[in-house]
């Protein structure tokens, strides 16, 4: 008992400050890259580029985030974050600051979807993602959570902020008031706040703080066990890489995110348009996309927070379910113009789409958590990006061949319901599992 209290002292443990960080560097991430929906309705306005040449741009800024993320990943714990992220900040505005140039597709496509796409994936979750595996471990779920919760906060205000600016004084100033505020608000706090590993102050993950006995510090509370302990006997953290690409949980683990996604991205990119060409004032449409972003943002802990308690598998399902009922009411809209439909639609999918972030991140931690878990993160998070380039380009051609979004929305419903069942070959069998927390 005795040295069980000794790992309770921190009274305020510097890793919830590194969360903050992680949402807020996460909300510029998600907000610069998915702020493109309403760039899209502006930019085929302007050039007369058809949907599928438009939202090439976009998925050429998921491909640049297939590239990086694993190549982040890894350097993240290789070299250290600052090193990485700082940078990654620089090229991010740099490359929002050139898309107010942007005369051509091809420039559109090279500042867009190759400058900020590679930029902005250093602000991604792929290396907070590594970062916050170092500071927590019985809550990684709550933790990321929180830190997950920066995507829906990026939808919430840089979505309508960028639709403000673009209807007041045009998409060109738009981009540059976007690339100045990146290089303000995350450089500065990357800068001061970022660190790598609770052992860099003298702590240990959770807050834990060094054991005063030998045998103190190798012990801790069983009822603080997350749902997948994160010792060798359930992850693969020793394995060598070769031998894990081999398994077919690894592939599960890669799969579930990269098809749920691909359906996420469709809506995103998308939607707006659609809600446009349905008769949706332009402002509405991307105010709901805000007010979407803000659910999402309020159901990510509780996603996390529940999937430490009942499962990862059960969490994921039921977001699932919530998430496939909203694209339902969406397109239930096309013949039944009803603004209540697009309530529904909000709720749900916000509701749905709260669940991927921390359940994406804690379930590849709970596997693969040690030396290697940049990478495998990394490829994951590359996955994902190939999966939203797919996507998003998809959805626009789907339009331009039917000139309508049904079969693009039909198609997002299937994808989810297939991630659901990854998820649930990719668990460890039930034998394997340690205690869950208590509700």
């Amino acid at each position: 008992m005795e040295s069980t209290s000794r790992h309770q002292r921190a009274r305020f443990y510097y890793g919830w400050v590194i969360v903050g960080l992680s949402l807020i560097s996460i909300a510029f991430w998600y907000g610069v890259r998915n702020g493109f929906s309403v760039f899209f309705v502006a930019l085929t306005d302007h050039f007369q580029w058809s949907r599928a040449e438009a939202a090439g741009a976009y998925s050429i800024a998921m491909l640049s985030y297939t590239v990086m993320a694993p190549v982040i990943g890894t350097l993240v714990d290789r070299i250290g974050p600052r090193k990485i992220i700082l940078p990654g900040i620089i090229l991010t505005g740099l490359g929002l600051l050139l898309c107010t140039q942007t005369q051509t597709l091809i420039q559109f496509y090279l500042f867009f979807g190759v400058i900020v796409g590679m930029g902005v994936t250093c602000l991604s979750i792929a290396p907070f993602t590594v970062i916050l595996a170092h500071w927590f471990e019985r809550k990684r779920g709550t933790a990321n959570g929180f830190a997950g919760m920066g995507v829906g906060i990026g939808v919430l205000i840089l979505v309508p902020l960028a639709q403000y600016l673009i209807s007041f004084w045009g998409w060109r100033s738009a981009y540059l008031i976007l690339g100045l505020l990146t290089l303000t608000v995350p450089l500065t706090l990357n800068g001061l706040f970022l660190r790598h590993r609770p052992q860099d102050i003298g702590l240990l993950p959770d807050g834990d703080l060094p054991a005063e006995d030998p045998e103190g510090s190798a012990h801790l509370k069983e009822k603080d066990m997350t749902l997948y302990d994160p010792s060798p006997t359930h992850t693969q953290e020793d394995g060598a890489l070769k031998e894990i690409i081999k398994t077919s949980r690894f592939w599960y683990v890669i799969l579930f995110p990269c098809l749920g996604v691909s359906g996420i991205y469709i809506i995103l990119v998308h939607h707006v348009r659609y809600l446009v060409d349905l008769g949706v004032d332009k402002l509405w449409a991307a105010s709901l996309f805000a007010f979407i972003g803000a659910l999402s943002a309020c159901f990510k802990p509780i996603w996390g927070w529940f999937s430490d308690r009942v499962g990862r598998e059960i969490a994921y399902t039921l977001g699932v379910a919530s998430f496939c009922s909203g694209i339902v009411f969406l397109i239930l809209f096309q013949s039944v113009p009803s603004k209540a439909l697009l309530y529904l639609f909000a709720v749900f999918f916000g509701v749905g789409w709260g669940v991927t972030t921390p359940l994406i991140m804690s379930i590849a931690g709970d596997i693969y958590k040690g030396k290697k878990f940049g990478l495998i993160y990394g490829m994951v998070e590359g996955a994902i990006g190939i999966g939203g380039a797919l996507g998003a380009w998809l959805a626009g051609y789907i339009f331009d061949q039917t000139q309508n979004y049904f079969w693009a929305f039909v198609l997002v419903i299937l994808l989810n319901l297939v991630s659901a069942l990854l998820v649930w070959l990719a668990a460890p069998p039930r034998s394997q599992r340690p205690r869950t927390l208590p509700i």
